[in-house]
């Protein structure tokens, strides 16, 4: 069978690079957000346990089943597929501790395509690029997380309660803080389904609009994060979708924050969602967190929002503001929309293009929340923005760039006020030139500072030497 080999070395030991493999959220931080991967359970690396999810093949979702075997606890484990598109895969993990205290892992994947003496010749271009691609990206993800781990390993882990767990953000952020050793609880509602990979996960049951505590405690968490609100970008804006942007925010956070004030054993941190909606469309002023508020909807109820969270406040909880930017990835928000206009070549500059886009990588956004929580001197509004923003014109560019594609193609203001209303106006031809200026103070230091050197990693377009 063809073989395929990939050795990386990561600045860790071989003890805790296993161990970040064998957390419960390693399987969703090293599925590549390109490939549209949905887990379905995430086998412990233990021999027999298996690993199911659905991939994607152009329309189809099939299901992958991996078993694993030959386990030798910090050493090696090795998974086969048992069904899924090859016609065989058996990939070994090789973990190999270093005297220099680092650790290299070597893959070793044994593969067969289906009919394979029929459709060899096609793996230059439907096997082999693929797995170079996922293999750097999967390289760059776990030292990365480890970076991040290490740079508070003289601190306790942690136990977390996350609200808004099941959003794009929140699924990688548990995963992530899984992978860290923190204990995670996730606040859901009673409508809440959580994915089939999270089902047996710690829940606290809530009415997040009555503020009723419906199952389990809120107290005795060292850490509340509190992400949950109504896709904003989701639906064409009516006044009946305005209200339910601004009541999932303002409603939820305000009965968690009067909660959490009246507990006896209450969180000593607070980490509450906001966005950089705050600072309205200000066209070219450089904004950080010292700024005044904007006057349009989303400044509204983004004052609001962080209004809500008062009593948190008074009742002495280190409380911090999250305040986002566009989070660029494939798996979700404004990139994912992007995606099928700049592959048919419509990417092209929108209202003239001028607007600035203030964007930060998922990766940055998790490890931003990480290092916000972990650092007890932060407190009060947060910019999480990449350094660079850049003007809408610049970001198709760098998007055609990346997936070669014509990126010139102009689609005017008015058509996407006749096609999205008020939402179109707010999300897209508005802009905010902001700066994470008090981020940068803290001692952050970002993953990725370049637009392009972010799109090319989540969408798998990395430059392989």
């Amino acid at each position: 069978m063809p073989v395929f080999q990939h050795t990386a070395t990561y600045e860790a030991s071989a003890e805790d690079v296993w161990a970040w493999y064998d957390s419960p959220g390693a399987f969703r931080r090293i599925m590549p957000e390109w490939e549209g991967i949905q887990p379905v359970e995430a086998g412990a690396l233990v021999d027999g346990a298996k690993t199911r999810f659905r991939i994607r093949l152009g329309p189809l979702r099939p299901m992958w089943v991996a078993r694993h075997h030959g386990v030798v606890p910090g050493e090696v484990f090795c998974d086969v597929m048992e069904k899924g598109p090859f016609g065989a895969w058996d990939h070994e993990h090789r973990f190999v501790a270093n005297q220099d205290g680092t650790c290299n892992i070597k893959d070793t994947v044994q593969w067969r395509l289906p009919f394979h003496p029929l459709t060899f010749w096609t793996a230059p271009f439907t096997v082999k690029g693929r797995l170079n691609q996922m293999f750097a990206y999967r390289t760059l993800r776990v030292q990365q997380d480890l970076e991040r781990i290490a740079a508070f390993a003289d601190q306790p882990r942690q136990s977390i309660l996350i609200s808004g767990s099941t959003g794009l953000i929140g699924m990688q952020l548990c995963a992530f803080l899984a992978a860290a050793g923190h204990r995670i609880t996730r606040l859901i509602r009673p409508s809440t389904t959580l994915p089939p990979d999270a089902a047996q996960d710690a829940v606290v049951v809530w009415d997040d609009q009555t503020g009723e505590v419906l199952e389990g405690d809120l107290n005795g968490f060292d850490t509340v994060i509190h992400l949950a609100g109504a896709g904003i970008g989701d639906k064409r804006w009516n006044a009946k979708r305005k209200e339910i942007i601004r009541t999932s925010r303002t409603v939820p956070t305000n009965h968690l924050a009067r909660l959490l004030a009246n507990l006896e054993r209450p969180p000593a941190t607070f980490l509450c969602g906001s966005a950089i909606g705050f600072y309205g469309n200000r066209g070219d002023e450089v904004l950080d967190e010292t700024s005044t508020a904007g006057e349009n909807l989303l400044a509204e109820i983004c004052q609001a929002w962080e209004s809500a969270a008062q009593p948190a406040i008074d009742a002495g909880l280190r409380t911090v503001f999250l305040r986002t930017g566009l989070v660029t990835t494939p798996m979700g928000g404004a990139l994912q929309k992007l995606l099928l206009p700049t592959n048919l070549g419509a990417g092209g500059p929108v209202g003239g293009g001028k607007q600035f886009y203030s964007w930060i990588s998922l990766d940055d956004q998790i490890y931003a929340i990480h290092h916000l929580m972990m650092t007890a001197a932060c407190e009060g509004p947060y910019n999480l923005t990449a350094p660079t923003p850049v003007r809408q014109k610049a970001f198709a560019k760098a998007l055609g760039k990346v997936m070669r594609r014509p990126w010139f193609a102009p689609a005017p203001g008015f058509a996407l006020r006749i096609m999205f209303g008020e939402m179109g106006q707010a999300l897209v031809l508005d802009g905010q030139r902001v700066q994470p200026t008090r981020l940068l103070e803290s001692g952050y230091t970002f993953a990725h500072e370049d637009l392009e050197s972010c799109l090319r990693q989540c969408l798998g377009r990395q430059r392989l030497g």
